[in-house]
């Protein structure tokens, strides 16, 4: 396409345009599966209008009904299964200051999924300025999950917890132990009112290939795509970068 920079070598060029058509069908694949995901028949009706707990404007522990994250003029609602309290199985250490460090570990949050709820602080209003409503549910009491996001210094995510409801056992947010599952969860509500599930991030529970973790929400994750395009590439899934976390 005549691009080029300076200094390069004709094997560098040679090779980078090849890679540039992968790139090219990439982007048309992912094209086509947005469409199709646009285009999926109409998920199932929630079956309850789940009561959360959040801290209101007033900054006081409150009661808030799944109809009512959808702001006036919005039909659809982003929902995070944030794994608070984290796997029993997860070992990584826990964090070393704040409202979390005097927690058991098996009680703190999980640091992958506050990673991504730090990438995604500051797109919540670009998000919601363009007609979509976004949230993280937790299943730890609301008024730690609160503190947490007050050390973080998160101000624009809204985070509920579902520790009175079975929202996230319903929608697999949470396993038959009862063990926190991160997958995403993406609802519409219709022009009746009635609200259905459009999408969740379901490659969570297909086999991975090796050397991958589930990457079942690879394309909103900018720590990590920021990263695969680098030489060195994304780490291990297991060695997070611990300063993004404590």
């Amino acid at each position: 396409m005549g691009v080029s920079f300076p200094n390069e070598a004709p094997e560098y060029r040679a090779a980078r345009d090849r890679l540039l058509q992968r790139e090219v069908a990439l982007r048309r694949e992912m094209e086509a599966v947005a469409a199709e995901i646009r285009a999926l028949p109409p998920g199932g009706v929630v079956p309850e209008d789940y009561e959360f707990d959040h801290i209101s404007a007033d900054g006081v522990p409150a009661k808030i009904r799944l109809s009512e994250l959808f702001r006036p003029g919005t039909d659809t609602l982003i929902l995070y299964h944030y794994m608070f309290p984290r796997h029993r199985s997860d070992d990584r250490r826990g964090p070393s200051n704040g409202p979390t460090a005097d927690l058991p570990l098996e009680d703190g949050p999980c640091p992958s999924c506050t990673a991504l709820l730090d990438n995604w602080e500051g797109a919540v209003p670009h998000v919601e300025g363009l007609g979509a409503n976004i949230a993280a549910v937790a299943k730890a009491p609301i008024e730690q999950v609160a503190a947490f996001a007050a050390h973080r210094g998160w101000r624009n995510l809204k985070l509920l917890s579902a520790a009175n409801n079975s929202f996230k056992r319903d929608y697999h947010g949470e396993d038959e132990d009862g063990q926190q599952v991160p997958i995403l969860t993406v609802f519409h509500k219709g022009s009746d009112g009635v609200v259905r599930l459009s999408w969740a991030s379901e490659l969570l529970f297909a086999p991975a290939e090796p050397g991958q973790d589930p990457r079942h929400v690879g394309t909103v994750e900018p720590m990590w795509t920021l990263l695969d395009l680098t030489p060195g590439g994304r780490p291990n899934a297991y060695e997070q970068i611990e300063q993004q976390y404590y």
